[in-house]
């Protein structure tokens, strides 16, 4: 095995390899620039932050200083799969020798840590609750790995029912239906119009079926490359999911979960409402939300209440509005930020489970009227011929 790994000296290094199951064979230093950039690129999954929030809050929160709870975490990591991580720490903790701050630290690996989790680790160092903010970070990670879970189960049986769909299709129109051509033409009778239109379906598909796919798939890359390159395409794909018949309310309920969520948790945390709005509009991961954040942000900016900005921006419904303008006249706005955060909670669990209530049997009936349609044209003329030959 060939791999990077933070250490003291090359006695440390075997000590770690040793904790991991492995021996060193022979090692040499990286240079001061490679070393300072590991990690950076690298994304971390979202079990890896919990393991990394959870160990680090859980050591703080007992007395141990941070150099000794990274120490400890560090050395915790035995597998390589968890070398990443590991390195990760390793940079941490030489960025903090040379002076900084754990938050500043993280800036250095944006992929793995977000602007986000960096200002509220900011947060928790200038406030002295880090392990507090830890321990919310937690929480929310673990929620958004459920809400991403939800949104899992809400494509995962509609794709394999449009795979299958596809795949039936294809051994249908390739292979079935050309060699019963050949008979059904041979009977020597009128062939009806659902049969013809097979038929032509058919050959289509044979002649040019490869043509068609290649040509979705260009079309589909262009496309893709459009909207990530291009803002306005952006925006216009972005309204055109949030414009989906039963998907789009639930993608736009998922977002503003994921938005309540994290903006709850910063102002929680003490980040400005306005600071917490900025950082949390790379959240959403859509255009058409980000620029109705964009203008409440400026609303606020200008004397607006929180309620009265997210209402003009058409963001939420009335309900979770009027749960923050009571936040706002009683002065618990965090515990009225909560309160949202568990209303879409329970909406987007709840949606997922409808919605998914009418993809599952709308894509059977529509995968038996597709079969439906070919058993009719393909044994309806043979079914006519048997007739005539009893007469």
């Amino acid at each position: 095995m060939r791999g990077r790994l933070g250490a003291v000296n090359p006695l440390d290094l075997d000590m770690k390899l040793s904790k991991m199951g492995l021996d060193l064979v022979s090692e040499k230093r990286c240079s001061p620039t490679l070393a300072g950039w590991i990690g950076v690129g690298k994304e971390a999954t979202r079990r890896e932050l919990i393991h990394f929030c959870f160990h680090l809050e859980q050591l703080l929160h007992s007395g141990v200083s941070l150099m000794e709870a990274l120490t400890d975490l560090r050395d915790s990591l035995n597998t390589p799969a968890q070398g990443r991580l590991q390195e990760v720490i390793d940079h941490l903790m030489e960025s903090i020798k040379g002076g900084k701050t754990l938050s500043l630290a993280m800036i250095e690996h944006p992929k793995v840590f977000d602007d986000v989790f960096v200002s509220l680790i900011r947060v928790g160092e200038i406030s002295g609750h880090l392990p507090r903010v830890l321990k919310n970070r937690i929480e929310s990670l673990k929620w958004q790995d459920e809400l991403a879970a939800h949104t899992g189960k809400l494509l995962m049986y509609p794709t394999f029912l449009a795979v299958t769909v596809i795949a039936v299709l294809s051994f249908a129109m390739g292979v079935l239906v050309p060699k019963m051509a050949v008979f059904i033409e041979n009977l020597g009778q009128e062939i009806p119009f659902q049969t013809r239109l097979l038929l032509t379906v058919s050959e289509v598909f044979v002649n040019y079926g490869l043509w068609m796919l290649g040509g979705g798939l260009l079309l589909v890359i262009l496309l893709i490359t459009l909207i990530r390159t291009h803002r306005a395409a952006r925006v216009r794909f972005d309204s055109f999911l949030l414009g989906l018949p039963w998907m789009g309310p639930v993608i736009h309920k998922i977002i503003l979960a994921r938005f309540s969520e994290s903006f709850a948790m910063m102002v929680g945390s003490g980040i400005p409402i306005l600071e917490a709005i900025q950082m949390a509009k790379g959240i959403t991961g859509n255009k058409v939300v980000e620029d109705a954040l964009h203008r409440a942000g400026q609303m606020i900016a200008e004397g607006s209440t929180v309620s009265l900005a997210f209402q003009d921006a058409q963001l939420f419904p009335p309900l979770v509005v009027r749960m923050l303008r009571v936040g706002e006249n009683t002065g618990s706005m965090e515990v009225a930020l909560a309160n949202v955060g568990y209303f879409y909670h329970r909406d987007v669990r709840e949606s997922v489970e409808r919605v998914q209530a009418i993809i599952e049997p709308l894509l059977i009936v529509i995968l038996g009227l597709v079969l439906g349609w070919i058993m009719l044209a393909v044994f309806g003329p043979i079914y006519d011929s048997i007739a005539m030959l009893t007469l």
